[in-house]
């Protein structure tokens, strides 16, 4: 069966043949997923996410030429996803080991030696887990300048850290 006649016949619900097709990209898939994410189990998971979502939506495609694409775009959505929740919670850690290494309210001092706008971005982001679009809301600012606020924020708050570490 060529290629075409494999993509219809996924398209139209052949489970043998969204497999096939699968394994036909694997490679690719994989190549593409650790590139934006750099570890292995992270791309595995996103690759087995992508599978997934293809099982459950294969059959709204409407250009069979078109299904790589998709899946790839599909595939790139998930590690950006994945991408953002680890920086989340890669200041959450950072946070968390400072305040194993220095007194929790050795930490608090650190935060309220920034200024009072990026106290109050650094509180509704972690400690109230809100998210951008509703910071970016509660301050009328829109949710780009946020992300960048937010960043230049962290980038303050860890040198801060690492001053009070070497001290």
């Amino acid at each position: 069966m060529d290629e075409q006649q494999l993509i219809k016949s996924a398209i139209a619900g052949n489970e043998q043949a969204i497999v096939t097709l699968l394994e036909r990209y694997e490679e690719g898939f994989y190549k593409i997923a650790f590139a934006y994410l750099k570890n292995e189990h992270d791309a595995v998971d996103a690759i087995q996410e992508m599978t997934y979502r293809c099982l459950k939506k294969i059959h709204t495609i409407k250009q069979p030429e078109y299904l790589y694409t998709w899946l790839i775009r599909i595939l790139i959505n998930i590690c950006l996803d994945m991408k953002k929740k680890q920086a989340r919670y890669d200041l959450k850690e950072s946070i968390e080991i400072a305040s194993e290494e220095t007194h929790p309210l050795e930490l608090a001092e650190v935060i309220t030696e920034l200024p009072m706008e990026q106290q109050e971005l650094i509180y509704l982001r972690y400690f109230k887990d809100l998210k951008m679009k509703d910071i970016a809301q509660i301050q009328q600012v829109s949710e780009g300048t946020i992300k960048s606020r937010l960043h230049y924020t962290i980038r303050k708050l860890r040198g801060l850290l690492i001053e009070r570490g070497e001290r």
